[in-house]
């Protein structure tokens, strides 16, 4: 026996599909601009969890050039049927304003672990779209509605339309199903069937602190559905202190041992700004079915923070990573943003170090020459050792502190007219602008400089060393605020993602410089 501590995929891990397949367990989330396109955790006793694909590694899959920031995927829906397994995605184009341009595509593979097939489009008139099997062979979709008139609700309900496998595509009627409780914001639909009910389970009130899981059910596919007279299955929003906050967005599973458990999304909020740094997480909770609705195990509607897993033995996987760039790859949980980095990006041009070449800066939307960790832990440690001979200011390589292209932070190496090559910090705020916080720290002009970022909860701080042992902070302490959802919903810019820390080399001048990174270590800290 085992328990786990939620959340159980730490940092930028949001819209949780959940999954079984035999004795094996999967969890498909979200990874908005970052690339390859949706994280796909593995278990076998849903304690231990091991990222193991990303199903949408090519841009015939997934073409995110110059999307804005938190756009990209979202809300993917993983299903298996007869050998085959399934994944639903939205690639969102934009998002502000009162549009949405969603496309939603369907791809699909005989091995978890790919290859994944070119793309199926399906519609585009919402997003989180969701893929459901009868048990008479049919197959549907389920998607929110987008309706973007200013006088309605911009979540128009959810829409059910019949998948043909034979023809590849969308056919029959469109049904609104449910248009959602009191609590509005009706997204994140999944359909299940059990005991002669069909289940709608959506997120409803926002992916916020009023987010929740809403259960309703009816005897037909096509409605109506009737929610359940006891209100939310699982909500945060009532209990302001708690720590896990913005639950919601939940995915349902049958275990092999015949008990029940339901994956969601929630944030740890930190402090009395309730800075979530790490983003919209995942977390796991055992269900019970009574009186034919579905019940936390626990018999509230809140989160448990710690659940029992019987026949589990050991504790969760390790976050921890070092890639020192030997082989013919990067690691997994290494991301670049909006497009693979292609010839960027040379692990052969110096043997045993990643070649990163300089493209646009960090504000750009297209290429970027960056390739990040995702921030799982308050308090951590990420290290690199980079050699970069920079001619001019335009000429720039470091370590960053990210959330988008708005706000981030960045250390990094160029060369001053009067100080030679030097050390600086700038900061990137969509408030504020982006200006030096720290500058003109000089370093030798031979041999490697390490660069280290610093996590200590709200706060953060870069260092670097020419040594590998002896570190000097550069810079004032970081507000990690900077870095989170809750920055951009303070300033009504609604974002999604999480902090990330990155190598990037920019060359804004065209030269064609590089910078050599020997590796990158990310460390979680007691």
């Amino acid at each position: 026996m085992a328990f786990i501590q939620n959340p159980i995929l730490q940092g930028f891990n949001p819209d949780p599909s959940f999954l079984r397949v035999g004795d094996d367990y999967y969890i498909a989330t979200s990874t908005f601009e970052w690339f390859p396109g949706v994280q796909i955790h593995h278990s076998k006793d849903l304690v231990h969890w091991e990222l193991i694909a990303h199903p949408l590694e090519r841009t015939s899959q997934l073409d995110m050039l110059g999307e804005d920031d938190s756009c990209g995927v979202w809300a993917p829906c993983l299903t298996y049927d007869k050998g085959t397994f399934y994944l639903i995605y939205t690639d969102a184009k934009s998002f502000v304003g009162m549009f949405k341009d969603t496309y939603n595509y369907l791809v699909t593979a005989k091995d978890i672990r790919g290859p994944w097939s070119e793309p199926i489009y399906l519609n585009k008139s919402g997003f989180d779209p969701s893929l459901f099997h009868d048990d008479d062979g049919r197959k549907y979709l389920v998607n929110m509605a987008m309706d973007y008139r200013s006088y309605q609700s911009k979540f128009g309900g959810i829409f059910l339309q019949e998948y043909s496998e034979e023809e590849k595509k969308l056919v029959g009627p469109r049904i609104n199903i449910f248009k959602g409780t009191p609590s509005g914001i009706t997204e994140g639909p999944h359909l299940y069937k059990h005991d002669g009910y069909y289940y709608l389970m959506t997120a409803e009130g926002g992916t916020e602190y009023r987010h929740a899981v809403t259960v309703a059910r009816s005897r037909s596919i096509t409605g109506p559905y009737e929610p359940d007279p006891a209100g939310h299955m699982l909500t945060t929003k009532h209990l302001a202190g708690y720590p896990l906050q913005k639950s919601g967005h939940g995915s349902l599973v049958e275990a092999a041992n015949g008990r029940w458990y339901l994956t969601h999304l929630c944030s740890r909020p930190l402090g009395t700004r309730r800075v979530c740094v790490l983003g919209r997480e995942t977390a796991l909770q055992e269900v019970v079915w009574k009186d034919g609705w579905l019940r936390l195990a626990d018999g509230t509607n809140r989160p448990a923070l710690t659940v029992e897993i019987p026949d589990a033995k050991g504790s969760q996987y390790s976050n921890d990573l070092r890639e020192d760039f030997d082989g013919n790859t990067w690691s997994i949980h290494l991301q670049s943003l909006r497009a693979p980095l292609g010839e960027l990006a040379s692990l052969t041009e110096r043997k045993g170090w990643l070649r990163l070449h300089g493209a646009e800066s960090p504000n750009s939307k297209y290429r970027q020459a960056h390739l990040a960790h995702r921030q799982q832990s308050f308090t951590c440690e990420v290290t690199t050792k980079m050699e970069f001979h920079p001619e001019h200011f335009q000429h720039l390589a470091g370590l960053t502190y990210y959330y988008n292209t708005m706000c981030y932070y960045y250390l990094y190496v160029t060369r001053d007219e009067m100080l030679g090559k030097v050390l600086s910090v700038i900061r990137c705020d969509l408030r504020e602008g982006t200006h030096p916080i720290g500058a003109g720290v000089q370093i030798p002009e031979d041999g490697a400089v390490y660069l280290r970022l610093t996590t200590h909860g709200e706060t953060a701080n870069f260092s670097y060393s020419v040594d590998g042992e002896n570190y000097t902070q550069v810079g004032p302490e970081l507000d990690a605020l900077l870095v989170s959802d809750d920055y951009f919903n303070k300033t009504g810019h609604n974002m999604f993602t999480g902090a990330f820390a990155g190598i990037c080399c920019q060359d804004l001048a065209g030269d064609g410089c590089y910078a050599d990174f020997d590796f990158v270590e990310y460390r979680e800290l007691s």
